[in-house]
């Protein structure tokens, strides 16, 4: 690090990432018990000086250096496999070997912890972990994904077959996982799926067709979407597949790479085109039933999708927040001019917006696996909530973030270009924008899920202390919100849905926000309140663009101190 009294160029690399973040530790404090919180924050406290130095730069490394496809071995032999730069080998290692960060929510023996941790701990470290590194957190996502979708649709034999890799916690022990959905004519559409499974004479299925869009294209082990042969047209034609990349006589199973793909971001982690080619496969779940079955996959990405975007705001914000604090400009630091200052809380906003609807929804996790009544259908609705706003609002904070740092912040020697270009998938993996929109709507009209989320905001504000003028205003805005989604979501157009969820998630996370800043205390209580005012103030509440919105003084509402709030 070095002094900005000796160099007018502040660089942040080396300062721990947890440590810095005065806001993740007391969010942590109050969402995790108390002997879980005690217990991990020597974990917490290795994942940020990691993220804030070595990881950060093993990331830059693979970044510029990114896997290369072999088709051949120099012998002459057809031995294909990915080859990754050994930066981004020693992130696996990291990933699985120091933090099983795959395998948490599927072992009760992770991080010296005995019994099940919850799922906040997993995405509270992968916050850190890809505030440094994007590319390798879709791999860990996958197999995580693929594990629990396994497990609740997968039948005796094949978990007992298959499962034990998948928790492995040593690299060179381990199975990864992947998702081959994507097909040139089913991106979004998946009643378009051509690829076509046959029954084989060993009881299992032989998959044939191309997949165009395979993200850790050589997993161990992938869930494929394929159309039974026979099987009725559109979607109820579709069924679940787990595709092993090799035999049980050591060969490759019957698919090949047949190129890697050249991407805007995420160049550390291979992606590829796949074509099956009777590859060997066994049936997850019920036939017919495939895109239900992939749906909890794709759901649990999702929200580890909106996990990433907002850990990859909080690195922006906090680059961003260096800079001004220790760039000094016509004598004076950047952070005490007015537009400065303007300009860090337009960042701040969706940063912590995201986070607290990343705990939030971990939390519904939680409740929802635990069998709590109406814990589902809160997660129904948050999850697609947070992988549409979250990822979305990651890209205009990254690059505004970037302008903070000025010039430097263009040059691929810094982390903002990077963060750039990442950002950008989160708003496409896993369903694109409209698509994500649109499920919260499904969620409303299929799960009646709104009811749910209403009396959880309510909740959360009956056990908010807060100025009378405040809590209406929240209460108000969230009933709105509803009677607009209500609509929305019968809406025959589609065409209200993206405007429908923003109300949504802007509302539960304001009213979420100010809940945490009243029980946290302190100047970080104090600061989260704020900024729960500032979302309803800017991204709720209509204003006048030519006039100088400013807080209502009946809003301000009293935060206890840090001793009292502990109590």
């Amino acid at each position: 690090m070095l002094d900005s009294t000796t160099h007018p160029v502040p660089d942040r690399h080396g300062r721990s990432l947890y440590a810095d973040d005065l806001q993740l530790q007391r969010l942590l404090q109050l969402y995790l018990p108390k002997t879980v919180f005690e217990h991990l924050q020597p974990y917490f406290q290795r994942m940020g000086e990691l993220a804030g130095g070595r990881l950060d730069e093993l990331a830059g490394i693979a970044d510029k250096n990114p896997p290369e496809l072999q088709y051949r071995s120099r012998v002459g032999v057809d031995e294909q496999r990915v080859l990754k730069h050994p930066a981004y080998v020693e992130m696996e290692h990291i990933a699985w070997n120091q933090f099983g960060l795959s395998v948490i929510s599927h072992r009760d023996d992770v991080l010296g912890w005995q019994g099940r941790l919850p799922p906040l701990v997993k995405y509270a470290l992968t916050y850190l972990f890809v505030q440094a590194e994007f590319g390798l957190c879709c791999p860990l996502s996958m197999t995580d994904s693929l594990t629990r979708t396994l497990k609740k649709f997968g039948d005796a034999a094949l978990i007992e077959r298959y499962l034990p890799r998948l928790i492995e916690t040593d690299v060179a022990e381990m199975a990864q996982g992947a998702m081959f959905m994507t097909e040139q004519a089913a991106g979004s559409d998946i009643a378009n799926t051509l690829t076509l499974a046959k029954p084989d004479a060993e009881g299992a299925w032989r998959l044939y067709g191309d997949k165009w869009f395979c993200s850790n294209p050589d997993a161990e082990f992938a869930m494929v979407l394929a159309r039974m042969d026979g099987a009725a047209p559109g979607m109820k034609g579709v069924s679940l597949f787990l595709l092993p990349r090799d035999l049980d006589d050591g060969s490759h199973n019957h698919y090949r790479i047949i190129r890697l793909k050249d991407k805007l971001g995420t160049r550390s982690m291979a992606s590829g085109e796949i074509r099956l080619e009777g590859a060997v496969a066994y049936l997850v779940g019920e036939p017919g039933r495939g895109f239900v079955q992939m749906a909890d996959m794709v759901n649990n990405s999702r929200l580890s999708n909106g996990v990433r975007s907002s850990g990859m705001m909080r690195r922006a914000v906090a680059e961003a927040e260096y800079i001004a604090r220790e760039r000094r400009a016509f004598g004076k630091a950047l952070q005490d001019m007015p537009l400065m200052q303007r300009q860090l809380d337009k960042l701040r906003v969706p940063a912590e917006q995201a986070r607290t609807m990343v705990f939030q929804t971990a939390r519904a996790l939680q409740r929802s696996d635990a069998g709590e009544e109406g814990a589902y259908a809160l997660l129904r609705i948050l999850t697609p909530m947070i992988k549409f706003r979250a990822c979305r609002d990651a890209r205009k904070v990254t690059g505004d973030a970037m302008e903070v740092r000025g010039g430097c912040g263009y040059i691929e020697e810094w982390s903002d270009p990077r963060l750039v270009r990442d950002a950008h998938l989160g708003s496409i993996w896993e369903g694109t924008s409209n698509i994500v929109a649109l499920d919260v709507m499904r969620a409303i009209k299929r799960e009646n899920s709104l009811p749910v989320l209403l009396q959880h905001c309510t909740a959360l504000l009956d056990d908010t202390p807060a100025a009378a003028a405040l809590k209406a205003a929240l209460q108000q805005a969230l009933q709105k919100a509803a009677v607009f989604a209500e609509k929305a979501a019968h809406d025959a157009d589609e065409k209200l849905a993206r405007q429908a969820a923003s109300a949504l998630y802007h509302c539960t996370s304001a009213i979420a926000m100010a809940w945490e800043g009243s029980q946290m205390g302190g100047s970080a209580g104090h600061e989260r309140l704020r900024l729960a005012q500032l979302v309803l103030l800017h991204r709720v509440l209509p204003r006048d663009p030519l006039s100088d919105p400013l807080t209502p003084q009946d809003w301000s509402m009293p935060v206890p101190s840090e001793k009292a709030a502990a109590l």
